[in-house]
């Protein structure tokens, strides 16, 4: 049988399940990717027999409603491939523009600086923290989580990457705190999403729900982090957030409270989504 029948027999079974057909097309490209197959060009190939295993094992274990990167045990993100587990919540696009967000207003504020340190907070996978590392060498990042777990997933990727980010365990910015540590700029991606809202199985089922959920109004973590920010932001600096796309105002309104005299400005995604706060003061 071909890579083509394969995927035909992989979409028909995900349908069936109630999954999304589509991830049967993308779990065979990255197993090709894997061996150096460029599946377009060989689809009418008669597949190997230890891609067919691995797919149909895989196929298995998305019928269950095992989120496809999981089944791979990675997830690209900003062009790097990130080890990711149940550990840790799979990296979204609309948070690579968080990334992008963050570099954007580096190169405003602080172009001319040698060395600007960077807290990542509750960093998960290391995605955001290990990125600017590599994006920009002149980013001293020091990242944090609460689980113990997820620390250990960002360790692997920040070896495997030949990222520079020191982790320290604990929760949002005690450990800063804890350690006299301060920050230029300070970039968050908490959970935000209410305590009752319903999600879907594949990601309330697999992905860990520390990393989820933000209290009965999604705005625990802000909270946490606004009251606390002083204590760690040096006199010129700027945090950046990703944010639920329905916080715009609550969370606007929050940052004012925090911090009267700051530009406060919530940003859209490509989708034209809000997704990002940015909070600057001092400059």
């Amino acid at each position: 049988m071909r890579y083509r029948d394969y995927i035909r027999e992989g979409k028909e079974r995900l349908y069936k399940a109630g999954q999304g057909e589509q991830a049967a097309t993308l779990l065979m490209v990255e197993l090709c990717r894997q061996k150096g197959i460029n599946l377009y060009m060989d689809m009418d190939e008669e597949i190997l027999d230890a891609i067919r295993v691995d797919y149909l094992e895989a196929i298995h274990e998305m019928e269950k409603g095992k989120p496809l990167s999981y089944v791979l045990g990675y997830e690209s993100f900003y062009g790097y491939d990130f080890i990711v587990n149940e550990d840790v919540l799979i990296p979204r696009p609309e948070t690579e523009e968080l990334v992008g967000l963050v570099l954007s207003l580096f190169d405003e504020h602080f172009s001319e600086a040698q060395h600007v340190t960077v807290f990542d907070v509750a960093t998960g996978s290391g995605a955001i923290g290990i990125t600017l590392d590599l994006e920009e060498p002149r980013m001293d990042v020091i990242a944090s989580d609460i689980s113990s777990k997820a620390v250990d997933v960002a360790l692997q990727n920040n070896e495997k990457l030949q990222g520079h980010v020191n982790f320290i365990i604990g929760n949002m910015l005690d450990p800063f705190i804890e350690r006299d540590l301060h920050c230029d700029i300070c970039v968050c991606n908490p959970p935000y999403i209410p305590s009752d809202e319903k999600m879907e199985h594949s990601v309330v089922d697999f992905e860990p729900h520390v990393a989820l959920f933000g209290g009965k109004d999604g705005l625990k973590f802000y909270r946490d982090v606004f009251e606390k920010a002083d204590q760690v932001l040096k006199e010129k600096a700027f945090m950046a957030f990703e944010i639920g796309y329905d916080q715009r105002e609550s969370l606007s309104q929050l940052a004012r409270e925090y911090f009267p005299d700051a530009k406060i400005e919530v940003h859209k995604d490509m989708s034209g989504k809000d997704r990002m706060l940015t909070i600057e003061r001092g400059f």
